[in-house]
């Protein structure tokens, strides 16, 4: 709990932000119903929306919860019972297993939302100014919020495993780093002989007696081995550095 106790302090938000959030709060209650609509627009553009949202009744309890958090980000009072009911509603996504990236993506429509609307409210400059900071840092808190939900999530299962079951999974990722480094050694090495093949049959090509059609198909070849060792050189190096694979098969 001792992260929520400064989290403001963290994000630098002050007392007169949250008076200008709840100063806010009137012209977005107006607009609670335009934000619902457009955001079961986005949410709804995921492809997977209705895994989570499978009936009627989840659905109109969900829109409804969605109405009262969006009225709450402007309710000017932003303790430990605020960020409570923020984490808890991580607990949930985390419960029924909602990937991260569906959060973080439908929160860039509240964010856009909510700066469109105070765009075009626009009057006095530096109040937009303190108005386009203080809903930057409240959404990003309740950001920060929710996520700590899924971080908090993997490590407890991670805590949760015996010893003997730590020691193994320390023991397979460290055997997977050592394959990485020795299968990327043995590519640039895979490539540094392709270059000689290729060489080699350039000069079968043009120095020998060989068919013009047979030495053109062989160069080919040797050709094709050196672009295959050197894109999966380039792939290992992104898997190495913390990326995924982007070589796949075609359906």
């Amino acid at each position: 709990m001792q992260h929520y106790r400064h989290l403001k302090e963290h994000y630098q938000f002050s007392d007169e932000e949250a008076l200008i959030l709840k100063e806010l709060q009137p012209r977005m209650e107006k607009l609670v119903d335009v934000f619902i609509d457009g955001f079961y627009d986005y949410i709804w553009g995921f492809g997977k929306t209705a895994q989570f949202l499978k009936n009627k009744d989840i659905i109109a309890n969900h829109r409804n919860k969605i109405k009262e958090w969006f009225v709450n980000l402007f309710c000017g009072q932003y303790d430990m019972p605020y960020f409570m009911y923020i984490y808890k509603i991580g607990e949930i996504h985390v419960k029924i297993g909602l990937p991260t990236h569906y959060v973080n993506s439908a929160f860039t429509y509240v964010r856009t939302f909510i700066l469109a609307n105070i765009e075009a409210n626009f009057k006095d400059k530096q109040h937009h100014v303190k108005e386009i900071r203080a809903v930057e840092k409240i959404i990003d808190m309740n950001l920060d919020v929710l996520t700590s939900s899924y971080r908090e999530e993997e490590l407890g299962k991670f805590l949760s495993l015996s010893k003997i079951e730590k020691n193994i999974l320390s023991g397979l990722k460290n055997f997977n780093s050592y394959i990485n480094y020795f299968l990327a050694g043995a590519l640039a090495i895979v490539a540094f002989f392709a270059i000689g093949l290729f060489v080699y049959d350039i000069y079968l090509l043009f120095f020998t007696d060989i068919k013009i059609e047979k030495g053109i198909l062989t160069v080919l070849g040797s050709l094709l081995v050196l672009w295959a060792s050197i894109e999966l050189i380039h792939e290992e190096i992104n898997h190495l550095q913390g990326k995924g694979f982007a070589i796949g098969a075609c359906s």
